[in-house]
Parts: C-alpha cells; sequence; structure tokens
C-alpha cells in the first residue's frame, strides 16, 4: 500500500489509542491508517456525499458537515488530535478553523501545499499560476483559496494564539532541512493552543 507522505507523518505522531477526529476527511483512508497502525479511534467530517459513502464502505465513523460552520457540536477537548490534510487551503474561514481544532482537541496536526516551494515561485516569475502535482488545479477551477507559504502558516499560528511543536516539510516524500520554504513542497504542522 503506497502512503501519502503526509499520512506517513501522522502516523508517527499520533501515540497508540489517542481519539482522532479528521476533518476533510475524504474516503476515510487515514483515519483507516490511524485506526489499523496506532488502535487510534474517532470520527472523521466530511461534506462530500460520495466520500461519506467511501467512509462508511471503508467502515470508518463518519459525519456528515460544512466544516464552514465550525465545530460547534463538538465539546471542548474532546480528541487528542484534530486533523484537518490538504484541507487548510480550501477553508474559508482559516483562523476560525485553527482556533477551533485547538478548542476541540488537545493538539491539532495540519497538511498544507507550500505556496512558496522554489517551482511555484518559477511558474508565477514566468507568468502563470502554478499548477503541480500538490497543486493540480488550473486557476479557474481550483477548490484553493488560501494559499500560503511555511512562513504565512506560523505567522498565522501566533496571531491565533497557537505554539507549533513539531513541524516536518517535505519534497517528492522526503524531509527538507535547508532553506525549507523555498525547497518544500508539502508542510506538516503539529500545534496546540499556546496557553494550556
Amino acid at each position: 500500500m503506497n502512503i501519502r507522505p503526509d499520512y506517513a507523518a501522522i502516523v508517527q505522531w499520533v501515540p497508540q489509542q489517542s481519539k482522532v477526529l479528521d476533518l476533510g476527511c475524504g474516503d476515510g483512508t487515514l483515519l483507516k491508517l490511524l485506526e489499523e497502525k496506532c488502535s487510534a479511534s474517532g470520527y472523521g467530517v466530511e461534506i462530500d456525499d460520495a466520500n461519506v459513502l467511501a467512509c462508511l464502505r471503508n467502515n470508518v465513523n463518519v459525519i456528515q458537515m460544512n466544516l464552514e460552520t465550525g465545530l460547534a457540536g463538538f465539546d471542548a477537548q474532546s480528541f487528542d488530535y484534530v486533523i484537518l490534510s490538504l484541507t487548510l487551503q480550501a477553508v474559508r474561514h482559516t483562523e476560525l478553523m485553527l482556533r477551533e481544532m485547538a478548542r476541540v482537541g488537545k493538539q491539532g496536526i495540519v497538511t498544507f501545499p507550500n505556496f512558496g516551494y522554489w517551482n511555484h515561485r518559477w511558474q508565477i516569475a514566468r507568468g502563470r499560476m502554478p499548477v503541480s502535482d500538490d497543486l493540480p488545479y488550473q486557476w479557474f477551477d481550483t477548490p484553493n483559496i488560501h494559499l500560503c507559504t511555511l512562513a504565512d502558516f506560523e505567522d498565522l499560528c501566533t496571531q491565533c494564539g497557537m505554539r507549533v511543536l513539531q513541524r516536518l516539510v517535505l519534497s517528492d516524500g522526503k524531509p527538507v532541512n535547508a532553506l525549507p520554504n523555498l525547497r518544500g513542497q508539502l508542510a506538516v504542522y503539529r500545534f496546540e493552543a499556546a496557553q494550556k
């Protein structure tokens, strides 16, 4: 089974028997993986009908709802981890989402394509919006509305009162340590509310 690089990182960060909420969970692949590798339990949240059905076929607990309305249906600190994988850039109310993740979970994990990646910058310098494996849509049909760089996300965390606990930057599935905002395609962050 070929595991997405951000999923592999998340599996390493989530301790055994954690309670997890996966926001924008798609077909439930990550939750199923966390169940198998970490004995984790929890729920996925998804709006798309086809993905909800796929979760049910995968025996993943799923709640159909729109993330844009917030997470008011979940009690504070009711999950160990709240995960938002490759969904942050498609959420309209990004600050609200981060705050809600920190309210509902003890820690949050976010993954997103790094808009500061050199190839994206090169495409912009050539007068085009970036298209890549991580940003596969054309400018006119993209669901991505808030693209950001590593520096942008870290600034937002500070503004929202979040403390970054761990960061992993990947390029072609491998960790990038030197010049990560320029050389990294995919960012994976673990954070918590700064005042616990």
